[in-house]
Formats: C-alpha cells, sequence, structure tokens
C-alpha cells in the first residue's frame, strides 16, 4: 500500500509540473512548430485592411521574448488575393522590423516566390517543416506549393507544408483555384477568428486604447508600434480603404497573429492586454 501511494503521488506530482510548465512557459511543449528546424512564413497580404502592421508589431514583440529569440521565420508582404480596394504601403514598417529579410509581393510576386523558396528549400532541405501563417489570403501559398512541386518533387508537401488560416473573409477573397489546391495538396488548418475572444483562439482586436509604447523598454519595439500605429491610423479607411473601427477608436487589432499562436501553441492567450502582461518587456 505504501509503494502504490508513493506512486500515485508522484504521478501527480510529474502531472502537475507539466501543467506547471506549460502554463508559464505557453509554447514550449506544443507538438507543431519545431524551433529547432521549421520555418515559419508570415504572409501579410496589407490590402485593405491595416490590422496587418499591427500584427507585424506584435509579432516583432514575440520574437523579442527569449523564448521565441531564436524562431526561424521569414516575412512576406503583399500577399493578397483577389479582393477589391486599395494597398496599405507597408516599407517603412518592413524596413524597419526587418531590415532587408523580406519580401515584397506587391512590387513583384514571382521575385517575391523565388526569394521565399531560398528560405523554404534551406529549411525543407534539414527535414524542417514549412508553417505559413496566412495574414490575407492563400494565392501566394499556392503559388509558392507548386514551386516547392516543382523544383523538389520528392516532398510530401501534405505533410511538410502547414498552412494556418483564421478568417472565412480571407478566404472568401482568394481565388477559388488557389484556395482549393491549397486546402487538397497541404496540412490545412482552419481556427476560431482571432477578432473574437473566448472561441478557442486569442481576440486581438480591442476597441480599448492600451499604452502600448509605453509598456515597451525596448527603443526599436517601441519605434516599430509607433511606426504601425501611425501608418494605420493615416491609411485606415483613407481613399475606400477597409474602415477599421477598432483601430478608428484608437485601439488595436493585431487579429492576424492568432495563427501564430496556435502554429506555436499560445491558444491560451486571452487577448490583446493578455499578451501585453505576457510579452511585453
Amino acid at each position: 500500500m505504501k509503494i502504490k501511494f508513493l506512486l500515485t503521488m508522484t504521478i501527480a506530482l510529474v502531472q502537475l509540473s507539466f501543467q506547471t510548465i506549460a502554463g508559464d512557459n505557453p509554447g514550449k511543449l506544443t507538438d507543431r512548430f519545431d524551433i529547432k528546424k521549421d520555418l515559419l512564413l508570415l504572409q501579410l497580404d496589407c490590402k485593405t485592411d491595416v490590422d496587418d502592421l499591427h500584427t507585424l508589431a506584435a509579432f516583432m514583440t514575440l520574437v523579442a521574448n527569449k523564448e521565441y529569440s531564436k524562431l526561424n521565420f521569414y516575412p512576406i508582404a503583399g500577399t493578397y488575393g483577389i479582393q477589391k480596394g486599395l494597398y496599405v504601403p507597408p516599407n517603412d514598417l518592413f524596413n524597419l522590423a526587418f531590415g532587408k529579410n523580406w519580401s515584397d509581393a506587391d512590387a513583384d510576386f514571382n521575385q517575391a516566390i523565388k526569394e521565399t523558396m531560398i528560405q523554404v528549400k534551406a529549411a525543407l532541405s534539414k527535414q524542417g517543416d514549412i508553417w505559413i501563417a496566412e495574414a490575407g489570403q492563400s494565392d501566394f501559398s499556392a503559388a509558392l506549393v507548386k514551386a516547392v512541386q516543382s523544383e523538389m518533387p520528392t516532398i510530401d508537401v501534405s505533410q511538410r507544408i502547414h498552412v494556418v488560416q483564421h478568417s472565412d473573409w480571407n478566404e472568401e477573397s482568394t481565388s477559388p483555384e488557389a484556395l482549393g489546391f491549397v486546402k487538397r495538396t497541404t496540412d490545412y488548418h482552419k481556427i476560431p477568428d482571432g477578432n473574437a475572444v473566448g472561441n478557442g483562439s486569442p481576440g486581438f482586436q480591442t476597441s480599448e486604447q492600451l499604452d502600448v509604447e509605453g509598456i515597451m523598454s525596448n527603443k526599436k519595439l517601441s519605434k516599430i508600434w509607433e511606426l504601425a500605429i501611425d501608418i494605420s491610423n493615416e491609411y485606415n479607411g483613407k481613399d475606400g480603404r477597409y474602415n477599421n473601427k477598432a483601430v478608428a477608436a484608437g485601439g488595436l487589432d493585431f487579429s492576424d497573429l492568432s495563427e501564430v499562436c496556435y502554429i506555436l501553441g499560445l491558444e491560451n492567450i486571452k487577448d490583446a492586454e493578455d499578451f501585453f502582461e505576457k510579452f511585453a518587456d
């Protein structure tokens, strides 16, 4: 009886230990992204909603955290589909955040595919998987998958390329052929919408005015947030672009980060305030 009691207590302590680790270090025990070899593609459509600018700033806040500082990622701007409306020019923000390490699909779609393929082939060759956070539509993803099939025909894209989407509108704004192709050929994940709280994804849209820059001791992050907010305020609703009501009210919308959170096993984050409590320095 004594041995059985000790064994039961040991199992309970181990379970409690794992629960504590998962709670204090969200994402460390995920069975999805392998931080040692996988590649995360941050694809931001920037048309016509300004939320992608806030998403970029939030993403940089996340990777500034020591737990995710070694994350292998590559950002692409202009990964839009068939939606109408004007583009929100993000180049100054991308240059500030990433230097020259990003691709511009709005300026040259085919060149962006070529540049992204360099990153993709390097990861796949090292037995890593590709995780695509679609902060936009699937048109760029479809072209990228076709490039992998052409240049690396032995790669099973259904097992090695994972696409994560959170928005019905994004799916509806993708060319039907591209959306069907990506859903058929890749490991496609449709997660709950990141604009709402309590649905299984973090809810990262808020009309509440948060002092984002004031809670950042990292000067570069403060500059990134300042520029992201300035550009989004300038272009929100301008010349027929989508009028993001949360942004118009002085709030934030980085709802597309919900896909990154899914990839990294961070679905337990509740909302924007909770995000900054966890990741603002």
